[in-house]
């Protein structure tokens, strides 16, 4: 199975002094290392993905201040969020087998804030980094339709998210 990722790294490139208010823990992840995980997460969520010759995700790190603005734009909520995901498979459009058999499906994009997501990491005592992928995989199963309109949904998720980062190495406790 193939992965097309776009990275789009603004948070890095917009502002690289406040990268460096993170200290020397920060752990810049790599776009290899982005690869790899939504390589190992995707062959996991097999069963919840259309068969295609391959998949096209993207990912923008960025910080409060665009976030705030889409959370706004899109979801009516004028306040900044950690993560975001516009799933492309939701709108409905014409399906043409034949065009899925030659390119790769576009799965959506998936939106992050590391300025939330370095002030989670923080109250829950873990790195930057591991908020990160798990901000990550919470956006990738909403691409693949999941979704927490309850209780029991949410669980459901959550424990998900704690497989997909057992894949990478990541030991993350929900309970």
């Amino acid at each position: 199975m193939q992965v097309e990722l776009d990275v789009q790294d603004y948070f890095y490139e917009s502002s690289p002094e406040k990268t460096e208010n993170f200290g020397t823990n920060d752990q810049r992840i790599a776009f290899e290392t982005w690869e790899n995980w939504f390589d190992s997460w995707l062959e996991i969520l097999l069963p919840y993905l259309p068969s295609a010759p391959g998949y096209e995700i993207g990912l923008r790190l960025t910080d409060d201040v665009e976030i705030q603005s889409l959370n706004s734009q899109y979801r009516h909520q004028d306040k900044p969020t950690d993560v975001l995901a516009f799933a492309a498979l939701e709108v409905d459009s014409p399906q043409n087998e034949e065009m899925f058999a030659s390119m790769p499906l576009y799965l959506g994009d998936i939106v992050v804030s590391v300025d939330t997501a370095q002030r989670q990491a923080q109250q829950q005592e873990h790195s930057l980094q591991t908020e990160l992928a798990w901000l990550v995989a919470h956006g990738l199963l909403h691409l693949l339709g999941w979704d927490h309109p309850d209780e029991e949904s949410l669980v459901r998720m959550l424990k998900q998210q704690v497989i997909l980062l057992r894949e990478i190495g990541i030991a993350i406790d929900i309970e």
